[in-house]
């Protein structure tokens, strides 16, 4: 027959009809990374959970992109916390086409794996990572939904300062790119506000033995000792600390500042002994919409929210809205949308971002701990 297709031209014109735009669109895959094995492990399922939430509520609802009701899938990967393992992961989401990425939860692995999607042209919406370096690269597709830690160590090093009176003040860091980072940003706000920093010491995010550096700590008499890290490290450290009896104030930034904290201080935290923020938080006229998204979240995971499950949320409803308003999942014609995206109304607030692809007005939240309990003090822009 003259108008037979030999076998090579055949499948050759059904690779070319899956490859098409108009297929990828039938389903929109959205990858999030983070650390769901190991220490933090607790924190890595949050932000995917967060995520999970927001791909099955837009599912229900029904997501239509260029006039093509499309389903969302989510594709989780485990970088463990290492920076390592975090590039890896973020080349496995890019070999899968994914459509856009959520994550990663850490600086350390964020940072890295950035490049990995720069270079793939994927459009990255990171919910928690504060580095100032994440986005001073001059990546095109890198994203963050909340305050780098310029603002976040710099405000908590005032506000042992000043709010909280300390004369004699120490500085402790897991030397990540996230806890070295903010504990730099924390002592240079100290010095701003004239306080006295009278001690540095460092350990690693792996460590459980503190001795030594608390009792090198201890012998400056500290009134107040900050933390840059992770809770996995600060629950020890606070053990350790009233072993010693050291009575000092445990100041840290959004790494510690988990529901997960009193417990992992297997019950020596004292009620107002620690403060801590997490960079995000909600006004007043926010409030209920938070609430409803921690009910929601209960109800479908049966897990309270640790930190920035509400940002994973955030984050994927900020991709898909670009991909609904460009008419396009094609990570190539809806990027530029997404870096104009302006007052996106999220659970955690209206999201914008800048030229460099940072959340303009980014709020920081300040807590402290009762009961075993997190209580916010202020919110603060």
């Amino acid at each position: 027959m003259k108008n037979a297709l030999s076998p090579t031209l055949l499948a050759g014109l059904l690779a070319s009809l899956l490859a098409a735009p108009a297929f990828a669109q039938d389903v929109v895959r959205i990858g999030h990374v983070g650390p769901t094995s190991g220490a933090i492990a607790h924190l890595g399922k949050d932000n995917e959970l967060g995520a999970r939430l927001a791909v099955d509520e837009l599912n229900a609802k029904g997501v239509v992109i260029a006039g093509k009701k499309v389903k969302l899938e989510l594709l989780g990967e485990d970088d463990a916390g290492d920076p390592k393992q975090g590039t890896q992961a973020a080349q496995k989401l890019v070999d899968s086409k994914v459509n856009g990425v959520v994550g990663h939860l850490n600086s350390g692995t964020s940072i890295p794996a950035s490049k990995v999607y720069a270079d793939a042209g994927v459009p990255q919406i990171s919910p928690s990572s504060t580095n100032p370096k994440f986005t001073r690269n001059g990546y095109k597709t890198t994203f963050r939904v909340v305050a780098d830690d310029v603002h976040l160590g710099g405000t908590l090093g005032r506000y042992a300062a000043k709010d909280l009176k300390g004369q004699a003040i120490a500085v402790i860091d897991d030397r990540t790119a996230y806890g070295q980072g903010v504990a730099d940003e924390f002592e240079k706000g100290v010095k701003g506000a004239g306080g006295k920093i009278v001690g540095r010491e460092f350990t690693n995010d792996k460590a459980t033995d503190f001795t030594a550096i608390l009792t090198t700590l201890k012998a400056k008499k500290p009134d107040v000792i900050f933390f840059g890290g992770m809770d996995a490290v600060a629950g020890p450290i606070l053990r350790q600390m009233k072993q010693l009896g050291m009575n000092a104030k445990l100041v840290g930034g959004d790494g510690i500042c988990t529901a997960e904290l009193p417990k992992l201080a297997a019950g020596t935290m004292g009620d107002s002994q620690v403060f801590c923020a997490e960079a995000g938080g909600v006004d007043a006229g926010q409030k209920q919409a938070m609430e409803d998204f921690r009910a929601r979240f209960k109800a479908a995971t049966k897990l309270e929210v640790q930190v920035y499950a509400p940002y994973s949320y955030d984050a994927v409803g900020v991709l898909v809205a670009a991909m609904v308003k460009a008419g396009s999942a094609d990570p190539a014609k809806y990027l530029p949308v997404l870096a104009k995206t302006e007052n996106y109304k999220g659970v955690t607030g209206n999201i914008s971002f800048d030229a460099k692809g940072d959340i303009k007005n980014g709020a920081l939240t300040l807590y402290t701990y009762k009961a075993g309990n997190r209580e916010s003090l202020a919110v603060i822009r």
